[in-house]
């Protein structure tokens, strides 16, 4: 970490952006609205109620993209993101919407195993996936790219996961140790370093994008740029670009556009 830097005001993006609660109201009622027009299968990957898949079909046993919300890791559920489907189904991209348990009923490294054991369970013969994130889910999708898929699961391919697209991601997590923001996580500087895949072997095979909203701040665009270009040095294809015009908010909205040049980069991804 860098002296002199305002972690809280980089970091804390509700305060960054007063006008969030009716970006998040918007995307409740876009998502329900989603949902019943297109009404996603549910699936469950563990236990608990929060280990679910909301599953929205594309073509038939055709590629499929993940999308992990964000919320720090301690606020929010798919069910408010379930609309940015939208622009992968009208390509015929099946998309899937996962829950996880939240901080401080659980742990990052918690709901960094939830996610494996999510991924393992969307796996399918011959077929790899892209996991895509936002915010809290960037770190998430990111941390799924870089997993050893073999050592977690000797029945999965180590290229389960073909690529990430991480918009508005976090994987340096050491900053938020002296802010607001850890009241929920409990991280120190300890296992903020182990939660970080900024800090784990570089994956061996894949592609990972980073994009940030063009308006965010100077620390966010320091974390994909810097994912980027220690990735990219250890051999696998990276790319970094911005959403333009966009807050930490309002950067996802493209997922719902199926003419939006983010998804066609995620169809391109995944393969269409």
């Amino acid at each position: 970490m860098s002296a002199g830097i305002d972690y809280e005001a980089e970091y804390n993006n509700r305060a960054r952006v007063p006008e969030h609660p009716a970006l998040i109201a918007g995307w409740a009622r876009d998502a329900a609205a989603y949902r019943e027009r297109t009404a996603p299968r549910s699936m469950s990957y563990g236990p608990g109620a929060r280990h679910t898949i909301d599953f929205f079909p594309g073509g038939h046993d055709g590629p499929i993209v993940v999308f992990i919300h964000g919320g720090y890791w301690q606020a929010l559920d798919g069910s408010f993101f379930s609309h940015l489907a939208a622009g992968l189904n009208a390509h015929g991209i099946g998309v899937a919407i996962p829950g996880y348990d939240l901080c401080p009923n659980v742990t990052i490294d918690d709901i960094i195993r939830q996610m494996r054991t999510m991924t393992r369970a969307l796996a399918r013969p011959g077929k790899s996936l892209v996991i895509s994130g936002h915010s809290a889910g960037g770190h998430l999708a990111a941390c799924m790219l870089a997993t050893d898929w073999p050592a977690f699961d000797a029945s999965l391919p180590p290229d389960l996961v073909s690529a990430a697209y991480c918009i508005s991601g976090l994987f340096d997590l050491a900053p938020l140790v002296e802010t607001s923001i850890n009241n929920a996580l409990h991280l120190d500087p300890t296992t903020a370093r182990a939660a970080s895949p900024l800090f784990w072997p570089a994956p061996l095979h894949g592609r990972l994008d980073a994009v940030v909203g063009e308006n965010e701040s100077a620390e966010y665009f320091r974390q994909s740029r810097t994912i980027v270009e220690r990735w990219g040095r250890a051999g696998i294809t990276t790319r970094f670009g911005t959403v333009p015009d966009a807050n930490h908010f309002t950067a996802i909205a493209p997922l719902a556009d199926p003419r939006s040049p983010m998804v066609l980069r995620l169809t391109e991804l995944a393969g269409r």
